[in-house]
């Protein structure tokens, strides 16, 4: 196939979108369904033909593409991490069941170990077909039991182990290897089969080896020497600073990847370090970096950026398990006061941000901004959000404020600017008053994780922009990014109506209904929802930043190529 027949076969995200219920699979070239479609989607697909190529017809291989992006992994176990330094590097040790086109910004889903798939006509069984001849790293054949236990250790995580996408698979009730090369999802309730398809093509769900997962005890987060099917081999690894990986010469896809070598090199997000790095050349492609960067990259011949809309949501969060943050008055008393725009306008230089709630700003689902702007805690003028605050603090018996609260923050240069911004406003406002503490990757993690805080900030992400994902890993009682340890039964049960809906305009009051229970019990204060920047030399090809949502499901760089 060349790469426009490919893109006649495809799961289109931005369909998805468009309807709670569906994410639109379009007949793939040559490969017509051989059962009826259930919401636009073929039931059956035969792409045992299909290979991954580069969409450039001239693309050529070699040489190493030099990158810089946050590469601190807090541990090695990309399943449960939250964390892009995971993700951004070790991708490409990996494949996935089924994955993200690379090629068009990441917006549908194609084959990759499984080569075709059907799947039940009321969307309760998905069965999936591998190819055969798949090594691991270390010779071992990929069998189908390797993916049963990837899969059941993400959806059912064993204890001690938690991984932020098992809520994805909250309805899955069994997977099971039907033979050497077949695996098969049951659902215990059907769930729209777009959402199931895009949960399991997440980029963060790369395919791990049973025997590596049982001889680990099923924790891989010291295992720095993993052993994936994927297009490039762990060469050399310098903590904190780069990662060398080079060609797996005995990849399944003969043709990929075009590279020889990949260098990943480590710098702090909208640092000067990465700046100068791409600057001086050192390094042909940057992820996240500043908009004044942005702007010396437009002036230069010879180099290209892009802005595209990020996953993830930065926020505060109060420990729920510690009075006074157990009073749902307290918590929206902290919201009340955070003056959005002016936290907007205090990291204007190091990333672009935007004005949000509690749902991605920029999606379907979305309060209109207008409407949002008249909304306490959203107005451009504070004052009135302010009185609210505190009298709601007044009412809860804490007029008076609280001193010493154990801030923890997050060493990102953003979060560490912006901590300081709240810790003023809820001084100012509440007579609140914190201790910041600066914690890396590994601390932020483990101490969110034990409840080791008062008030915490950070970032976290979603794999998906429907709200059936994030509002159940953000904000349900056993979200699994809940750091606030927030619990509304209302709530929960909100989100079970959330899930099961299939009708737009019922499914968008179930959501409405749940927003509005999130403002008066707030379970995290949300600050600004970020974009974000990347830059790169022009002979650099075949990365498409351009309308990524996020940048988890397209690292691998196994159809990008050098053009010098």
């Amino acid at each position: 196939m060349n790469a426009e027949h490919d893109k006649k076969w495809l799961v289109a995200r931005r369909d998805f979108l468009k309807s709670s219920a569906a994410l639109g699979v379009a007949t793939a070239y040559g490969l017509a369904p051989t059962q009826n479609l259930a919401q636009g989607v073929p039931l059956q697909f035969d792409g045992s033909q299909f290979m991954l190529k580069p969409a450039e017809a001239n693309a050529k291989r070699g040489g190493a593409l030099r990158i810089c992006v946050l590469s601190r992994q807090p541990h090695f176990d990309v399943h449960q991490s939250g964390t892009f330094s995971n993700i951004s590097t070790q991708a490409c040790m990996f494949d996935n069941l089924i994955r993200r086109d690379p090629r068009d910004s990441g917006k549908s889903i194609i084959p990759d170990l499984a080569h075709s798939w059907e799947i039940k006509p009321d969307g309760t069984d998905y069965t999936f077909f591998l190819r055969r001849g798949v090594q691991f790293h270390d010779g071992a054949e990929l069998t189908a039991e390797d993916v049963k236990a990837t899969f059941d250790r993400i959806a059912k995580p064993p204890s001690g182990i938690a991984i932020p996408r098992s809520s994805l698979f909250r309805a899955v009730e069994e997977i099971r290897a039907r033979d050497k090369y077949t695996v098969e999802f049951k659902l215990a309730e059907a769930r729209p089969i777009n959402f199931i398809m895009s949960a399991i093509a997440s980029g963060w769900n790369v395919i791990v080896r049973k025997k590596v997962l049982e001889d680990n005890n099923y924790n891989l987060r010291r295992v720095n020497t993993l052993s994936g099917t994927g297009p490039f081999v762990s060469l050399k690894r310098i903590e904190n600073a780069v990662w060398i990986f080079e060609r797996n010469k005995n990849y399944w896809n003969q043709d990929l990847p075009l590279l020889d070598g990949l260098e990943v090199y480590h710098a702090l997000p909208f640092s000067s370090e990465m700046a100068s790095a791409l600057l001086s050349n050192r390094v042909d492609y940057v992820r996240v970096t500043d908009p004044a960067t942005m702007k010396r990259v437009a002036q230069t011949p010879g180099m290209s950026g892009t802005q595209y809309y990020q996953s993830f949501i930065h926020a505060v969060w109060p420990n729920n398990k510690k009075k006074p943050f157990d009073d749902p008055r307290v918590r929206r008393a902290m919201h009340l006061v955070l003056d959005r725009p002016v936290l907007v306008e205090a990291v204007k230089d190091l990333a672009p941000t935007m004005v949000g709630g509690f749902i991605y700003p920029f999606s379907e689902f979305a309060t209109p901004q207008d409407e949002l702007e008249k909304r306490a805690g959203y107005q451009p003028d504070s004052a009135a959000s302010i009185k609210e605050a505190r009298a709601l603090l007044q009412a809860a018996g804490a007029g008076q404020g609280f001193r010493g609260l154990d801030f923890l923050v997050r060493d990102l240069p953003n979060t560490k600017l912006w901590s300081q911004a709240v810790q003023g406003m809820l001084q100012q406002a509440l007579n609140i008053e914190t201790k910041l503490r600066v914690a890396p990757e590994s601390i932020w993690f483990d101490d969110a994780k034990s409840g080791n805080f008062d008030i915490l900030i950070g970032v976290i992400l979603s794999s998906l922009l429907d709200p059936s994902d994030y509002f159940r890993a953000w904000y349900s009682a056993d979200g699994p990014q809940n750091h606030a340890f927030w619990n509304n039964p209302t709530f929960d049960e909100t989100l079970l109506k959330i899930d099961r809906e299939v009708d737009a305009t019922k499914r968008l009051g179930h959501i409405r209904a749940a927003e509005k229970l999130m403002e008066d019990d707030p379970p995290l204060l949300p600050m600004a929802w970020e974009k974000a920047n990347d830059a790169w030399y022009n002979y650099v090809k075949g990365l498409k930043p351009q309308e990524y949502f996020g940048l988890y499901d397209v690292n691998r760089y196994d159809v990008v190529w050098l053009e010098k």
